[in-house]
């Protein structure tokens, strides 16, 4: 798949990721009304699809500042030499890709990683963490940088931001579910048929619904950083760089105070350090946010073979 493919297959997961929110949060709607006895005016469904849409257009048209304001991530004012840096380097990989600069910001945070947000190229911002600008070699951090101007020009940006919107609007309405459970029972008969089908796809969706959307976000996470990494080795001819960063980051990793868990598939590393995210098996193909380092490493140490040939 060449990067116009990958584009439009970016911007149809978009939109589709938006129509299925939307229609499985008015389906949660319909559920309330039925615990609630709303009677002929669905309530409920018509507050849950406006909820719905008006969640996917604040993701679509402000996830990145939600994204920013949630990791505590400041501008870049490059009065020290390491933001100076940060923006020659960035600069330097826009360039290369042939998009515009996006703007920088840095995460309070001593631990390493990265990730960039936006909705487009020209609507675009990358974020590092403090520690990773403070540890990483020029090369490095242009690999690193490479890496998220590569979500970019790939198109993935819009797609990660708006999947950890919608992620913490799932949790929002499992929550809901609850809460109507308490009021809905007390008004329809307990031991009735309807009330009993009614109860149990609260139970499927309360539960599910959740696990649903994040191993969604999961997937769409591990597809495309193999991608990007190929995209920084590809910007910068030097994907030992990268190798070495992720080298850095994986000897260092320690769950971030700044970066939330809805965040941790936008970035190039799972911030809280999770175990799953090394291994290769069954659950972690599930539940990891990130395909193993050592796998990344393998593939651009390939890459790097390839060019010394």
């Amino acid at each position: 798949m060449n990067i116009w493919e990958q584009q439009a297959r970016n911007r149809r997961n978009t939109f589709l990721l938006m129509a299925l929110f939307i229609g499985a949060v008015a389906g949660v709607g319909y559920l309330v009304d039925g615990l609630m006895g709303s009677g002929q005016v669905p309530i409920a469904t018509l507050l849950a699809l406006a909820m719905a849409t008006g969640q996917a257009l604040v993701g679509y048209f402000a996830g990145d500042k939600i994204a920013l304001r949630l990791s505590h991530a400041r501008p870049v004012t490059g009065r020290d030499l390491r933001e100076q840096q940060l923006i020659n380097v960035t600069q330097e990989m826009a360039l290369a890709a042939g998009i515009p600069m996006p703007r920088l910001y840095v995460i309070p945070d001593p631990t390493l990683n990265a990730f960039a947000t936006g909705r487009s190229p020209h609507r675009a911002s990358v974020a590092v963490t403090q520690g990773l600008l403070e540890r990483l070699s020029r090369d490095e951090l242009q690999a690193v940088v490479a890496h998220e101007i590569g979500h970019i020009r790939n198109g993935d940006i819009r797609l990660m931001t708006m999947v950890a919107v919608l992620l913490g609007s799932i949790l929002i309405l499992a929550d809901m579910l609850r809460w109507s459970l308490f009021w809905g029972v007390e008004r329809r008969d307990r031991r009735s048929e309807g009330n009993a089908l009614l109860l149990l796809l609260w139970l499927l969706v309360a539960i599910l619904a959740p696990l649903a959307a994040y191993l969604i976000a999961m997937a769409v996470s591990r597809q495309r950083e193999y991608y990007a990494d190929a995209t920084s080795a590809q910007l910068t001819r030097n994907p030992e760089a990268l190798i070495r960063a992720l080298q850095k980051i994986a000897a260092t990793i320690q769950p971030a105070t700044a970066i939330p868990q809805s965040l941790a598939h936008m970035c190039i590393e799972d911030p809280r350090g999770r175990p799953i995210n090394e291994r290769s098996d069954f659950w972690s193909e599930l539940f990891a946010t990130h395909p193993p380092l050592h796998k990344r490493i393998e593939a651009l140490r390939r890459m790097a073979y390839a060019q010394l040939t």
